[in-house]
């Protein structure tokens, strides 16, 4: 990995560029998509939430709304990405909106069903395998040729640090994790395998994690309100991270990591975002 980003923060970074963003209606991918707009790049953004809605925080529309503020081009668009049929023409449907081939494309959805896996049902298997393995893969499938033919592209996946496994006994007292750990660690070795099998064709493949739980819409209805806020990262560390690996070189490819190692290596500081853009 190069030591640091040649490439300074601008608003226009990725002018021209078009990006999709999975599970955007709230949350990390929300702020990475506000990102992207910020910086340039004209994003779709696609979700199952196309309203808000009374039971949780966020929505494609809220969403939109944040971005438009921009001026680039935002295209909503309302997907079941738990469904192999319902997101087969997804990156089709993002380049027409946006009027060319998806440069950028960040697979942020994912289930995150927590249980003990002797309790763990098919059903759940089946969701969370769907959502955090097969969805990425089939995008990027989608994505890749368009790319290729380009002479570039960034694909950043957003795995999890419950990927590793836990070493013990004893064993610290942590979440039970498993079968979503073990779907983040196929995701990771799928990562790295893309990246190899693109390797030279201008198409850069990572993925990123953060190193502690980033508190959003969506942490809270897992781990509660009251859990211990020592305990989160900013969500602004994820966004910079995640962003920088969207105008990455071409030599940074297959790497897997975590925001706080990137942003030291590559010695950025995390923006906030205000109406208007980087503050």
């Amino acid at each position: 990995m190069p030591d640091r980003l040649e490439e300074t923060l601008s608003v226009h970074r990725f002018a021209g560029r078009r990006a999709l963003v999975t599970g955007a209606s709230r949350g990390i991918g929300a702020g990475i998509a506000q990102r992207l707009a910020a910086e340039g790049a004209s994003v779709a953004i696609a979700a199952r939430t196309a309203s808000p809605r009374d039971d949780i925080a966020g929505s494609l529309a809220e969403t939109a709304a944040r971005l438009e503020r921009f001026g680039n081009r935002v295209s909503p668009l309302v997907v079941d990405l738990g469904s192999p049929e319902a997101r087969g023409d997804l990156v089709a449907r993002a380049a027409a909106a946006l009027e060319g081939t998806v440069d950028i494309l960040v697979n942020n959805a994912a289930a995150s069903i927590h249980g003990p896996l002797l309790t763990y049902t098919t059903k759940r298997r089946a969701i969370t395998w769907q959502l955090n393995v097969e969805a990425p893969l089939d995008l990027a499938q989608q994505a890749v040729p368009a790319m290729q033919e380009a002479g570039e592209g960034w694909i950043v996946n957003l795995t999890s640090g419950s990927a590793r496994h836990e070493p013990g006994p004893p064993f610290r007292d942590a979440l039970p994790t498993g079968y979503y750990g073990a779907s983040k660690a196929a995701l990771d070795r799928l990562t790295n395998a893309l990246a190899l099998e693109t390797h030279g064709t201008g198409v850069r493949v990572n993925a990123i994690r953060p190193r502690a739980a980033v508190r959003s819409e969506g942490a809270d209805a897992i781990l509660g309100a009251d859990f211990d806020p020592s305990r989160f990262e900013p969500m602004e560390s994820m966004v910079e991270a995640a962003t920088a690996l969207c105008a990455c070189e071409e030599d940074q490819t297959g790497w897997v990591g975590d925001s706080l190692t990137l942003l030291d290596r590559w010695r950025l500081v995390p923006q906030r975002l205000n109406a208007t853009g980087p503050a």
